[in-house]
């Protein structure tokens, strides 16, 4: 649940500014080398319960698993423990994402999370877009003091 104080004023009184960076424009997909993943980095430990379908499936996956070497260790009947190195692939590998250095879009919408009031503006330098959020700043400051 999300706490918003109640405005003092009507949402065409305000602007949204918002600095977005969308995944499909703005990351790419990276290793876990370049993502400084903490597992590449670090190694990790994935234990698994061999005594359900799950980790039998599981076990299975690992010990013919050609992208990754790990030491196994069985700690029990039922238990099984995988340790990688250092410098191993993680297994969220795919969901490794870095910025490609592109701008963030500078946005400035006409309205509050009431309603939008007027069309999205777009700014190309954040001068501009800091600029524009001080001015109006000032002069939502005006409207309260005038009460």
């Amino acid at each position: 649940m999300v706490f918003r104080p109640e405005p003092s004023m009507g949402p065409q009184n305000y602007k949204t500014y918002a600095m977005t960076a969308p995944l499909r424009t703005h990351w790419r997909p990276a290793t876990c080398e370049e993502y400084e993943c903490e597992q590449y980095v670090h190694g990790f430990v994935t234990t698994i319960d061999v005594s359900s379908e799950l980790g039998r499936e599981q076990f299975n996956y690992l010990t013919h698993d050609k992208t990754r070497h790990a030491t196994m260790q069985r700690m029990n009947m039922g238990t099984v423990k995988f340790t990688y190195p250092p410098g191993s692939r993680c297994f969220n590998w795919g969901e490794h994402r870095i910025p490609i250095g592109r701008p963030p879009h500078l946005l400035v919408v006409q309205g509050d999370w009431r309603a939008r009031t007027g069309p999205t503006r777009r700014h190309t330098r954040v001068e501009d877009w800091v600029e524009d959020s001080a001015g109006h700043l000032g002069h939502l400051a005006e409207i309260v003091q005038r009460g």
